[in-house]
């Protein structure tokens, strides 16, 4: 791989067309931040989805929202119940085309509707601070105009691509990752925008997560004339929660975090009801297995406690995403579209997770941190740095453009997936 591409006078016009498109993104973005699109707040996100047919509008694909299942949820009382979504915002362009590539993104942001964090604000003249500017509005932006910067190349036709934004990636993608896992397994690669870092870099290994609720019933008894009548459902899920809590260090790479735990109530009363969430990450399938039987030991140690019954559930939802030699291909060709441009992109690898977890497990190759660069995100100091609109936009466009001419062989790191 060449570290130094040549761009020709046809491409150096669709980055100058990027380029006059800056304030616009800027606009835009803005204006997409001041609706709140909580992953539970549907009005703010079919608002989010409509603005999307619009912006999209100007490619010229097909447009269509695509239903997603519900899912399970328990409730802090204890209550399971199915939990609907919003649709995906899915565009498709070309479905003939001989290279396939599938671009996802999501609408959704980690503030709700009550957020105290609801409008933008410049901090300074290449920093703006705003809910979802990084993660991911700006992104979906930056797709946006690499891909209409390749509708202005005279490649165009060799491209199919599927445009996949979808409601609930901050909540584990829980109703959208089969449609992830279908448009992966029939795509050649993968582009997806999540925020690089502040100074460029991109996201290289991720590891896989997983989110459980453990639900405990047990039995209510006045707590001082019957307590021994009383099975203390809240101290059994305390029992679990460090049982859990001691995992972490038997396995390298393995984490388990205890976040919540509901239950209980007035001090009188034996609690008969809890609920413990956590979360846990994993390097590899292998880990997971393990994480799987550990999890079951520390169930069936609560359920021998009389009186007490358990259930877990949730489960993995996000396998590892390996550097595997497919994937770094994708990393090296990043780069290379990167020093045509002056770049210099770097990765590192992270123990968070995102779509590109979810197309790697359907084999497709993938870079996931193509959005723009920002920092502090899943906070009110979320910040996008201005400057990146463009530039990230144009190092897509470079490697849409590269993919169509054939200098970047998509088919090649699928080829290479397939032997994973």
């Amino acid at each position: 791989m060449q570290d130094k591409l040549d761009l020709n006078p046809d491409e150096r016009a669709v980055l100058d067309w990027i380029d006059s498109r800056a304030d616009h993104m800027i606009d835009t973005v803005k204006a997409w931040s001041a609706i709140n699109s909580g992953s539970r707040n549907a009005d703010g996100l079919e608002r989010m989805r409509a603005c999307l047919e619009t912006a999209f509008g100007e490619l010229g694909g097909e447009i269509s929202a695509i239903d997603l299942p519900p899912t399970t949820i328990v409730d802090p009382d204890g209550t399971v119940r199915e939990q609907a979504f919003t649709p995906s915002f899915h565009c498709r362009l070309r479905p003939q085309a001989p290279i396939r590539i599938v671009m996802t993104g999501h609408h959704d942001t980690v503030f709700p509707a009550d957020s105290h964090f609801q409008s933008t604000e410049l901090w300074d003249a290449d920093t703006l601070n705003g809910p979802g500017v990084a993660d991911m509005k700006g992104g979906i932006l930056v797709m946006l105009h690499g891909l209409l910067g390749l509708e202005r190349s005279p490649w165009k036709d060799e491209i199919g691509v599927d445009v996949l934004i979808s409601p609930d990636e901050e909540i584990g993608s829980l109703g959208s990752g089969p449609v992830l896992a279908d448009l992966g397994a029939g795509a050649d690669i993968g582009m997806t925008y999540e925020p690089a870092l502040a100074d460029g870099s991109l996201a290289g290994a991720r590891k896989g997560s997983g989110n459980w609720s453990l639900k405990v019933s047990g039995r209510a008894a006045h707590a001082g004339r019957e307590h021994h009548l009383g099975r203390n459902a809240l101290a059994a899920a305390c029992q679990f929660g460090l049982g859990l809590d001691e995992l972490n260090g038997r396995r390298d790479g393995v984490t388990f975090n205890l976040a919540r735990i509901d239950g209980g109530g007035p001090p009188n009363v034996v609690p008969d009801n809890a609920v413990a969430r956590f979360n846990v990450r994993v390097k590899t399938e292998n880990d997971r297995t393990w994480v799987e039987a550990e999890l079951e030991r520390l169930v069936d140690e609560i359920r021998v406690r009389d009186g007490i019954a358990a259930e877990l559930h949730g489960g993995f939802t996000r396998p590892p995403k390996p550097m595997s030699p497919a994937n770094a291909r994708m990393f090296e060709w990043t780069k290379a579209a990167g020093g045509a441009l002056g770049l210099d992109i770097r990765w590192q690898d992270t123990g968070g997770v995102c779509e590109g977890n979810n197309l790697w497990a359907a084999g497709c190759p993938n870079v996931d941190t193509l959005g723009v660069r920002g920092a502090d995100i899943h906070s009110d100091r979320e910040i996008v740095k201005l400057s990146s609109f463009a530039e990230r936009a144009k190092l897509s466009a470079v490697m849409l453009m590269k993919f169509a001419r054939g200098e970047f062989n998509a088919k090649e790191a699928r080829a290479l997936a397939r032997t994973q």
